[in-house]
């Protein structure tokens, strides 16, 4: 039997059929189409891509954790 060795780590591991392996990669292009749909941007760096919002209320309420340095992810508190 002829073959080639699929080599993808991550979303398909745990897939057992090509029929799951495609229903898999459909939700997650329904999920990337909602997230940039809701203002999510992929930005390289470094080398990878991360995937940032500009409003972190948003980025919370979708359940992500910000990999920003706690520096910057503290917000200015104003005294009135």
């Amino acid at each position: 039997m002829t073959y080639f060795t699929w080599k993808e780590e991550g979303l398909t591991k745990d897939c057992e059929s090509l029929d799951s392996m495609a229903a898999r990669f459909e939700e997650s292009a329904l999920l990337m189409r909602r997230m940039s749909a809701e203002g999510f941007k992929v930005v390289k760096r470094n080398d990878a891509q991360v995937i940032t919002h500009k409003d972190s209320e948003i980025f919370k309420q979708w359940g992500f954790i910000s990999e920003e340095q706690p520096y910057q992810q503290l917000k200015l508190i104003l005294e009135e």
